[in-house]
């Protein structure tokens, strides 16, 4: 079996916030967290009919994954697809995630930078390393080295342990003006994402 939880973000306990004192939601966790999948199908599946898009993000894993159900793109997609549009990050991240590697969907930067951008936006750190490189790379959709440097600042400040040289080594290829530029977009973005937070 193929699994590609590597590639696709499945920090499962990032899904309780829309979902605590549900039961049976908190069931399906349980068990996808043990690895009885079947059961958290069972759990999740009339909960993400009727909406629930943490309920829809755990079926879309299920499906990426081939955990109790034969892996399906189309179905993985349709569950991710449903999630996002209510603004999960996580799903909007792994959309990103399929869109990048053409899986499911044909392969576009453009549709990954998309998706990536919306999850970086709600602080999926995985999601605005991917934005920054993409920015970074000579073969991204749209070479932006101001947004790849803030995303790299971003990220380094929330915790990832590689974002700190990346922006480092894009920093010697920037002028001073665009360095400015881009730390002061990092530092309005950190100091809003930190007031919603503490607002929460």
């Amino acid at each position: 079996m193929h699994v590609r939880l590597n590639a696709i973000l499945a920090a499962f306990p990032l899904l309780l916030a829309s979902a605590i004192g549900n039961a049976d939601f908190e069931k399906g966790q349980e068990a996808y967290s043990s690895g009885d999948y079947e059961t958290a199908l069972t759990e999740w599946q009339t909960l993400a009919d009727e909406g629930n898009a943490d309920a829809q993000f755990g079926l879309g894993l299920l499906y990426a994954n081939g955990f109790g159900v034969a892996m399906n793109d189309d179905q993985a997609l349709k569950w991710y697809g449903l999630a996002a549009g209510q603004s999960h990050a996580d799903a909007q991240a792994n959309l990103g995630v399929m869109h990048a590697n053409g899986w499911g969907v044909p392969q576009s930067d453009e549709e990954a930078l998309k998706w990536y951008s919306l999850a970086a936006e709600q602080g999926i750190l995985a999601a605005q390393m991917a934005v920054a490189k993409m920015y970074a790379s000579d073969f991204g959709p749209e070479r932006n080295f101001v947004q790849a440097h803030k995303w790299f600042n971003v990220a380094s400040e929330l915790g990832d342990y590689n974002a700190a040289s990346k922006r480092d080594d894009l920093t010697a290829r920037m002028p001073p003006e665009q360095i400015a530029e881009a730390t002061d977009l990092a530092a309005a973005w950190l100091e809003n994402f930190r007031t919603l937070q503490a607002n929460q």
